[in-house]
This record gives structure tokens, sequence and C-alpha cells, in this order.
């Protein structure tokens, strides 16, 4: 493994906790403002995480947000706004077209000039209406399988794109007027070739998934053994679907709050479990403590080769990513445990990931 952590952030909503928004302090009041995840973002940036998540669906929240920004249109639109880091878009296979995914995240891999990544999802909820298509929500194993099958399409698309493409629109001419009609079903090949695919896992069905079609593989683990099984099996699928495990990374869900000492951190979380009117049970990890407390776990865990980093979530975005960035991060560049500045300049490339060939590049 690498000897530096690889770090994300989940940016989604105002924070991990439901009623973080109801705090001081979290602009809740601009959840829908995009402004304020451009804010965040230049928080992460200045850190040099690796990469931050946007997260969509098309479930209500109990308790907390009932809908959410766009998370593609939002990485678009922070893209040329951003530097070194990866902006990586949740978007499901359930409900949308896969044309549609390949195209959004190559135009943002375009415009961030190769920092894009896609976090593959999909559905089996009930409450979750299939606003965009009309496919219906299917069994897990049918639905892990159809995820397969359009992560596929969408790394074909993503060849297919012609490597200097100009978009000439169609003409129709109606009583002498004429109307554009549309333009050709090509555009340039992402900078990356194909922008990392991201996938959570919890389950056997998301493990063998992820086997096949993920470089990032985001999973529960509460101890640094469970990490490490979880790690060997996501590892074992990815060899079993004739991919190599070194072009991989496995992170483990964090759930953080950070405090100025572990008693300020544990007051925060009971505030925040009495406002919601339930205990924090994540499935993974949750770390309640201090900055050099926290880094304290990250270099453990790293050492026992558990996972390659974390995905953190942090209680409240704004509180949480900052004490991240100005705490956490300070006490793992001391001890060599995360770099100092981006490697590259694309997100492949941050991740330590190869190059892509074009599949179709010899038939061109």
């Amino acid at each position: 493994m690498s000897p530096h952590a690889h770090l994300g952030v989940d940016l989604s909503d105002t924070g991990a906790r439901v009623a973080a928004w109801r705090t001081h302090g979290s602009q809740g009041q601009r959840l829908f403002d995009a402004g304020r995840l451009e804010d965040l973002v230049a928080v992460a940036q200045r850190g040099a995480l690796d990469f931050v998540v946007f997260d969509d669906d098309f479930a209500l929240h109990p308790g907390g947000s009932t809908t959410r920004l766009d998370a593609a249109i939002v990485a678009a639109r922070l893209a040329p706004r951003t530097h070194g880091i990866g902006l990586v878009a949740a978007v499901g296979t359930s409900h949308i077209d896969p044309a549609h995914i390949s195209t959004a995240i190559a135009t943002i891999d375009q415009a961030s000039a190769g920092r894009a990544g896609w976090q593959v999802g999909w559905t089996t909820r009930l409450d979750e209406v299939p606003t965009a298509g009309p496919r219906s929500t299917s069994a897990a194993a049918v639905a892990a399988a159809g995820a397969v099958k359009a992560a596929g399409t969408v790394a074909r698309l993503w060849d297919s794109h012609v490597p200097t493409a100009v978009a000439r629109p169609r003409f129709t001419t109606h009583d002498g007027v004429n109307f554009a009609a549309g333009a050709p079903k090509s555009s340039p090949r992402p900078p990356q070739g194909r922008p990392p695919v991201v996938v959570r896992v919890s389950t056997a069905i998301e493990i063998e998934l992820a086997g096949r079609v993920a470089d990032v593989v985001r999973i529960r683990a509460t101890t640094p053994d469970e990490a490490a099984r979880t790690r060997a099996r996501v590892l074992a699928a990815v060899t079993a679907a004739g991919r190599d495990p070194r072009d991989v990374r496995v992170l483990v869900d964090v759930y953080l709050i950070v405090g100025p000492d572990r008693a300020s951190a544990q007051a925060r979380l009971d505030m925040l479990s009495d406002m919601e009117g339930v205990s924090w049970d994540t499935g993974s990890l949750a770390f309640v403590g201090t900055a050099s407390g926290f880094a304290e776990l990250v270099t453990e865990w790293l050492d026992a080769e558990a996972a390659d980093g974390f995905t953190i979530r942090p209680a409240s975005v704004q509180t949480d990513l900052v004490a991240l960035v100005d705490g956490v991060l300070p006490v793992l560049r001391a001890s060599d445990a995360f770099r100092s500045e981006y490697p590259g300049h694309t997100f492949r490339d941050t991740l330590g990931l190869p190059s892509t060939a074009d599949r179709y590049a010899a038939t061109a």
C-alpha cells in the first residue's frame, strides 16, 4: 500500500448527522446554495484532500433535508473553479440511462482537466420514485447486476468518444427557416480516459460489483481487523474479475466529530443525538475526539494495512471539515502519513492509478 493515506470527504447535506443543519454555523439556510459547496470544497482543497463526494438520490430524508442539489450539476459547476481535488458525483444507475451518465461525468472531467470521478449507485427502495426514467425498482441482485452492466456501458462510451470531436449541429428547414436539430452523439474522450469509479459496499453482491468495476471501494468497518478482512474480500473479487488488485484503493467510511478535547466532542455528539432523538448508529467506524487522536487512528489503521485510507463523513460539515484540514492533517504530515500537495494533475494521479488505454484506439 501507499505510505500516504488516501483521504476523501463526503459533502452530502450539512453533515452525517441529520440534525447538523440545526446547529450554529451549519449554514443550513444555504443548503441549496452552490456557493456554500464551493466554499467547503475550497477548504478541502486547501488541505490537499484526495476528493470530495457529492451524493444524489431520489429519496426523501426524514428529519433532515427532503431533497438535494443534483450531484453532477454541482460537480460540473465547481470543476473550473477548483484545482487539484477530485470531484466525485454520485449518480445512480436505476433511473438514469448510461449514455446520460457517461456524458455527465465526461463533461465534469473536461471542465476540470481530468479530476472527475463517478460513484456508482442503484436502489431497491420503494420510496425512490423513478423520476428520470421508466425503470421500476428491482431486487438487490437484479439492481446490482444492472449497475455492473451500466458501468460497463459507461466505460465503453468513454472509450468511444473521439479525441478531437467537433460537434456540428444538423439543421432542418421548415417554411424556409433553418432550425438546429441536434448534434452528433460524440464528444472528446475524457482527459483521464476513464474517470475513477467509486463503489460503496456492505454486502457480498456489492463486493462482487466492486471487484468488476471499481477503482475506489468504500467499505464499512469498526475495527482494523474487520476492515482488513473486508479489504481482502474486495481485492479477491478484483482478482477474480481478472483485474490487478494493485489498481484499487479501499477506503473505510469514518464518521467524524472533532473537538478541542474528548469531552467537548462527546458533548456535541450528545447534543445532536438529543436533537434527533436517536443514538448514533453508523454501521461503520465513528470517531469522537481530538484532532491528534484521529490522526493517530489513521496512522494505526494504515500501518496495520487495514485500508488504503478513509472517506470521511463529518458529523457537521462546516465544523468538522475545518477541524480535519487545520487540525488533523498537519499532525499526519508531521509523521509523513499524508502528502502536503497534489502529486499530479488528474484524479487518477492523486490515487496513484495507471492511465487507461482506449480499447478502440487500434481500430479508430
